[in-house]
């Protein structure tokens, strides 16, 4: 998991907090340094600090969350698969020549039941990124997805599915190698299959990029993650010419946990530490783990066929809306 040890990325809205905690230590160098005892006034700025921090991120804009969606150190696939799983084999291959390390996935024990994982992974830093291809899968990687997914139906292991792309690969190579044959594919597939499947956005979800793994029995959110037909700098080119009204963009489009709640896109919000998943890792994987594991028991108890027939039923009311004449 990412540690919190080292030296934080502070977003732009975390400024006035950065602010606070060098005039706290400012205080309690110089306390000290003259032998003064000021405990009673850290005490309180350390409270305001905390007021602080609740009041920022329990206001955050769409385009705020989207910066705390994309944050590097925001725990990725492969940090909550070590956290949550009592084992874990990484499964290789697409079986057509390829394997995508931007969708990385394979088998796993979650409490002692035999589990399929598997979801998009980021990169930490530049290099990492570059090698991941920035969480942009190739169609090998959707491939390889749906292999590990037969995998999982024919041995009835349930699939958790982690959600963190901007958007599949739209370069030619990607093109000329069938993506959108390939997302369509597993769109199809993933209606058929008898296991339980719980899909869940950790950080960006971005267009078919998501939804090539996003179709099962539960859609699961982090709090300040977001899920979106486009990023916000696309839509605001594409409708305005000018990516700079991006933020205006976020706001339309409805990209944030609860408004997509309300709209019924997803099934659950899952709380974060306060300061995002990233200042507090391990708390954000505790939560993924047991609400997984509800999840889980709540749809052991169903048949395949209702399993199925739910998961239809599920995705045929999303974009219901009801005209109200005049």
């Amino acid at each position: 998991m990412a540690t919190t040890e080292r030296k934080p990325l502070l977003l732009d809205f975390e400024k006035p907090l950065a602010e606070l905690a060098t005039r706290i230590d400012q205080i309690r160098q110089l306390a000290e340094e003259n032998g003064v005892d000021v405990s009673g006034q850290i005490r309180q700025l350390e409270v305001r600090a905390k007021q602080l921090r609740e009041e920022i991120f329990t206001s955050l804009s769409p385009s705020q969350r989207l910066q705390v969606a994309r944050h590097p150190r925001r725990p990725s696939t492969l940090d909550y698969i070590q956290a949550i799983s009592d084992e874990w084999m990484e499964l290789h291959g697409d079986r057509c020549g390829g394997d995508d390390p931007a969708l990385v996935g394979g088998v796993g024990r979650l409490s002692g039941q035999p589990v399929v994982m598997l979801g998009h992974q980021k990169g930490r830093d530049t290099k990492d990124n570059i090698a991941r291809n920035f969480g942009m899968p190739y169609p090998g990687g959707y491939r390889k997805a749906m292999r590990l997914m037969e995998h999982a139906n024919k041995f009835s292991m349930p699939i958790l599915t982690f959600i963190d792309t901007p958007g599949a690969w739209s370069g030619v190579e990607a093109e000329h190698q069938g993506q959108g044959e390939a997302i369509a594919y597993n769109l199809r597939e993933m209606f058929c299959l008898d296991v339980p499947i719980i899909c869940t956005v950790i950080g960006e979800g971005g267009s078919g990029g998501a939804l090539g793994i996003g179709v099962g029995d539960r859609l699961l959110m982090f709090e300040h993650s977001v899920y979106t037909v486009a990023t916000p700098e696309a839509c605001a080119a594409i409708l305005w010419k000018d990516a700079g009204k991006a933020p205006q963009a976020a706001v339309a489009l409805k990209i944030i946990s609860h408004d997509l709640k309300k709209l019924g896109i997803i099934d659950q919000i899952l709380p974060e530490p306060t300061g995002g998943a990233h200042s507090d890792p391990l708390k954000a994987a505790t939560t993924l783990k047991q609400v997984l594991m509800e999840n889980l028991d709540e749809l052991n108890r169903l048949t395949a066929p209702e399993r199925r027939q739910l998961r239809y039923e599920k995705f045929r009311k999303i974009g219901v809306f009801t005209e109200v004449a005049h």
